[in-house]
């Protein structure tokens, strides 16, 4: 018989399967100090958890019996999950269970931007019959721009279809034949920028989508459009976007996130007139509520009972023959991935892994998990792990296809990423040498030699004399250090590359200069911390 401790209140509705269970007993305990829960968890093989409960390292370690700690809902910040995956449990969240609600609350904090409700409202309670302040606009034949087509930003979609708005759509997975599947417009975010009526953020917080709109996004905008953020606070700027509202540029926002929460009292989001704001109730509903409990208690039962199951957010556990092998090659992996998708431009459909070498004789599955959470990192920042990373590329169409072969050019063992859209493709290939660890050997179809490491600038460029002169020139003009070099190519005379390891991140201003040097086609920065 297994049991289950509940230690937030958490839907009964939710848990009724696990109720339910003939197999297991359920006791829920609310309020429990860390103290109290260290003392009673011990006899537990699953502990149910919302945000009250704090899941430090001692009540993981004292949970001598504990399986898996099932958080109902999205985040896992109360949940030390070094130290749930150092004692081998399995911890999961139920990140689909609040789509629809968030969607829901999206498209209506849109609608209430574009009628002025809130305002409206306000100003009737407290005696005020003003007809002529709140003059609005319709949805209907308006464009909406959506920036990011996961589970929730694809909903708002198809709601927005409906409504009769013109969709156009961005993600970085989002590829043609799905966004024709979606009936939306793929289009990038420059487009989406100048064009669209109406933006709602739908994307993960993440080095690359924070602050991606902007002063330099609202000076090009739409005058008179509106910026709906249910997402994250971060993504929008939110001190460019006042200036914005007051300069006219944007005619109103809506927001259920702050870059800090709760934000301060004197944020000029919740004294602004033309700003909407809610706090953080993308997710509370009675539904939603339901819906993450029902979907954490079915894999609890799932891995009580040793099945199959999904949305794990820690590490497995592996075979420890099967570990030895493969940990020496995560790192690598993911540095792999990440290379790879730093190189490709635009969406791409397919992730090809090759193991070539005595890796061909091991089971791979948990190292390709870190290639691939490599590949998704750059876009999904921390939603994306080990585990649910195949999950995750699956639910963008992204198929990952793993090859084995027993020989290698020369190297004991050698992996190779390539990421393929519809007409490109994206290769990079590494290896362990011993001694020197860690190497990127292949870049596209040119061989190179250099630690997967740092910041590194990667310049297309035709085989002349005087290149790398006039690369290290305007590199010292710049104050950019240069830690290593390497040229690859396949002819002389011919296209080549340039990988250099530089010791910080180089201004866009500069490689924008070295793009224009004489014989250099582009010039990229890769960076791999």
């Amino acid at each position: 018989m297994f049991k289950v401790l509940v230690s937030d209140p958490i839907s009964d509705m939710g848990i009724q399967q696990l109720v339910d269970a003939s197999d297991v007993t359920v006791d829920k305990k609310t309020g429990l100090s860390e103290e109290e829960l260290i003392a009673i968890i011990g006899e537990y093989d699953a502990l149910l958890v919302r945000s009250q409960t704090t899941v430090t390292e001692k009540i993981i370690a004292a949970g001598t019996n504990l399986k898996v700690i099932g958080r109902a809902g999205v985040g896992v910040d109360n949940i030390k999950l070094e130290a749930a995956t150092q004692r081998g449990v399995v911890v999961i969240n139920a990140p689909d269970g609040n789509t629809i609600t968030t969607c829901e609350h999206a498209f209506a904090m849109m609608m209430a931007l574009a009628r002025h409700i809130p305002q409206a409202y306000a100003k009737t309670i407290a005696g005020v019959w003003d007809k002529k302040s709140f003059l609005g606009v319709e949805l209907r034949g308006k464009t909406l721009g959506v920036l990011g087509m996961g589970r929730i930003g694809s909903e708002v979609a198809k709601r927005a279809k409906a409504f009769g708005m013109d969709i156009l759509a961005y993600d970085p997975f989002l590829t043609e034949d799905r966004a024709g599947k979606l009936e939306v417009k793929l289009a990038s975010v420059d487009d989406i920028v100048r064009g669209a009526d109406f933006i709602t953020v739908h994307t993960p917080l993440t080095a690359e989508t924070r602050h991606m709109i902007s002063r330099p996004q609202f000076e090009v905008m739409k005058k008179g459009m509106r910026i709906v953020n249910c997402a994250r606070g971060g993504v929008i700027d939110e001190m460019a976007l006042v200036e914005a509202i007051d300069s006219g540029i944007v005619a109103g926002a809506a927001f259920d996130v702050f870059e800090k929460e709760p934000p301060q009292a004197d944020h000029p989001f919740l004294s602004h007139p033309k700003i909407i704001v809610t706090p953080h109730l993308g997710a509370s509903t009675v539904e939603a509520q339901e819906n993450v409990a029902i979907d954490v208690s079915e894999q609890v039962l799932h891995i009580l009972r040793n099945e199959p199951f999904i949305n794990a957010v820690n590490i497995p556990p592996v075979a420890a023959s099967v570990m030895n092998k493969l940990q020496p090659y995560f790192t690598l992996g993911e540095k792999l991935g990440s290379f790879a998708t730093q190189l490709t431009h635009g969406a791409f459909t397919e992730i090809f892994v090759e193991y070539a070498g005595d890796l061909s004789d091991v089971d791979t599955q948990p190292l390709t998990r870190y290639i691939v959470k490599g590949v998704l990192s750059r876009h999904f920042g921390g939603d994306v792990n080990i585990v649910n990373s195949m999950h995750l590329a699956k639910t963008r169409d992204i198929n990952v296809v793993v090859t084995k072969s027993p020989k290698t050019k020369g190297f004991t063992n050698l992996i190779t990423v390539t990421l393929k859209s519809d007409n490109q493709e994206y290769l990079v290939a590494g290896t362990l040498l011993q001694g020197y660890g860690e190497r990127i050997v292949q870049v596209n179809k040119f061989p190179v030699d250099i630690a997967p490491e740092g910041h590194q600038i990667l310049i297309s460029h035709n085989d002349k004399p005087g290149i790398i002169g006039f690369v290290g020139t305007l590199f010292g003009e710049n104050g950019v250090n240069i830690a290593s070099m390497q040229v690859g190519r396949k002819i002389v005379g011919g296209a080549a590359i340039m990988l250099l390891t530089v010791d910080k991140e180089v201004p866009q201003d500069v490689l924008v200069k070295l793009a224009g040097l004489p014989e250099i086609n582009s010039a990229e920065e890769i960076v791999l911390l």
